[in-house]
């Protein structure tokens, strides 16, 4: 038993769609949760640039005593998570490696999109670990960066936001694809739009299997609390923002909103 809270990073809300799979698989464990808003989109930002403010955090969420950090942001995995894992003494875990996994393991897979910001596409991270894990399967990729502030401001489930899917999509429906990877957390938040789109293809949240992965290892460590469910929220940015978010996205439950400023920035 740990009764320690588990810490989640992003770069704005999107990390909240990890934050509410975390609240719903493992109902006791508290969280603190970091979105970055103020330093908000990373997927625009240079590699060095993610890795300083991932860091930050990182050190940050080791001040609040978590157990473990859940790096919910796919830019940041692809460009900082080795350097947390070396730099932070908790287990650290990230998007892309679980995402592919839960892609690779739908029942065709031969031709998986990704969808996700510029730094990630860039990155090449889902490529680069698809190929690993399967070498045979085509991988089609779009950077869909505009997609992020829809969901930052609050836009989803408006016609601006079907709108805006219909046209970063648009390359899906020539290109087809067997499953679509949300390869990034903000993502989520749009998946009615983005089946109002592609209509029945399944669409992967690596969320889901993050949250399988940390469930995994707190079991086999002993580390699963029996009792709790607090979140406190830290924002880099507004925290009329966060509590909007929270309140649209997030399972009720006890919370508290902090601002937070990231030292040397």
């Amino acid at each position: 038993m740990d009764k320690r809270p588990i810490g989640v990073m992003d770069s704005g809300l999107g990390g909240l769609s990890v934050a509410r799979i975390l609240q719903e698989k493992l109902p006791h464990e508290s969280l603190v949760f970091v979105g970055d808003q103020g330093h908000f989109p990373y997927g625009t930002r240079t590699p060095s640039d993610i890795q300083q403010l991932a860091l930050a955090i990182g050190r940050f969420l080791v001040t609040q005593d978590v157990k473990m950090m859940v790096v919910a942001c796919n830019t940041a995995t692809a460009t900082a998570l080795p350097n947390l894992q070396a730099a932070i003494p908790i287990p650290v875990i990230g998007m892309i490696v679980p995402g592919v996994k839960a892609a690779l393991a739908q029942q065709k897979h031969a031709r998986i999109g990704v969808i996700a910001t510029t730094a990630t596409i860039n990155d090449g991270a889902y490529v680069k670990e698809i190929k690993h894990q399967s070498p045979a399967t085509t991988v089609i990729t779009k950077a869909t960066q505009p997609l992020v502030s829809i969901v930052e401001h609050h836009l989803t489930g408006t016609k601006q936001a079907q709108a805006a899917v219909d046209e970063q999509l648009a390359s899906f429906k020539t290109a087809k694809v067997d499953t679509l990877i949300l390869g990034c957390t903000h993502f989520p938040f749009l998946a009615p739009e983005i089946h109002q789109t592609l209509g029945a293809v399944p669409l992967v949240d690596p969320a889901v299997e993050v949250v399988a992965t940390v469930k995994k290892q707190l079991t086999q460590q002993d580390q699963l609390n029996p009792t709790g469910g607090e979140l406190t929220l830290y924002t880099t940015g507004e925290i009329t923002d966060l509590k909007q978010g929270a309140d649209q996205w997030l399972a009720p439950a006890p919370m508290t909103y902090h601002q937070l400023k990231l030292g040397g920035r």
